[in-house]
């Protein structure tokens, strides 16, 4: 089984609050509270849609793109879910839009080999550092990097519930909520996509120890 180190970044129950706060003065013309929500997600959101996507300068578009659009929209946000979850429901869209789109269009190759998300990224779930020799740093740099190839060529379904959860931090219950499916999809596809990582990173896991 893989070891991976986990990184929460989902908002607590104070933060959900906070954004509720920061909602009601943005629908009042509070331009500076919708900025401090930005603040507070621009980088999760960027981080979500490059690894979504495998495309740096792309998320970036996405993430402003979501903004700009649950400003316009923050009319209808009704708290039936948290702005957060809404907020990932819109990247979420636009992401699906537009990986469909990039299939009519020649694929864009860059490099993986560097996190995306430097300012609030502390590591996810990578590998977990195996040794501090030269050689075995080589090799968990070689490892870490197939792994995000690997899940940058996931099937869409697999790798949504992969990067939210494992890499973003998200519970079950906050999944099933931005994909609007029930729990126990999510639970499927979340097994499916670790025992598809594993099958395809097992000839790179041999003689990692």
């Amino acid at each position: 089984m893989l070891s991976m180190t986990y990184s929460q970044t989902w908002p607590n129950s104070e933060e959900a609050d906070s954004d509720a706060i920061l909602v009601e003065r943005a629908l009042e013309n509070d331009l500076a509270a919708f900025e401090q929500l930005v603040a507070r997600y621009q980088n999760k959101i960027t981080a979500f849609a490059a690894r979504m996507l495998n495309d740096r300068d792309e998320a970036e578009d996405v993430a402003q793109e979501a903004f700009i659009k649950a400003y316009r929209s923050l009319e209808g946000f009704r708290g039936a879910s948290s702005f957060s979850t809404w907020l990932y429901r819109i990247v979420t869209n636009l992401c699906i839009d537009r990986a469909r789109a990039r299939k009519r269009r020649p694929q864009q190759a860059y490099s993986l080999d560097e996190p995306y998300d430097r300012d609030d990224d502390k590591g996810g779930r990578d590998v977990p550092d195996f040794s501090t020799e030269p050689g075995k740093e080589v090799e968990r740099d070689e490892l870490r990097h197939q792994v995000r190839l690997t899940v940058a060529e996931m099937p869409e379904k697999l790798r949504q519930v992969l990067v939210m959860c494992d890499i973003q931090g998200m519970a079950y219950e906050q999944i099933a909520q931005v994909l609007d499916c029930p729990i126990g999809t999510v639970k499927s596809r979340l097994f499916h996509a670790r025992a598809d990582l594993a099958r395809r990173l097992k000839p790179y896991m041999r003689g990692v120890k």
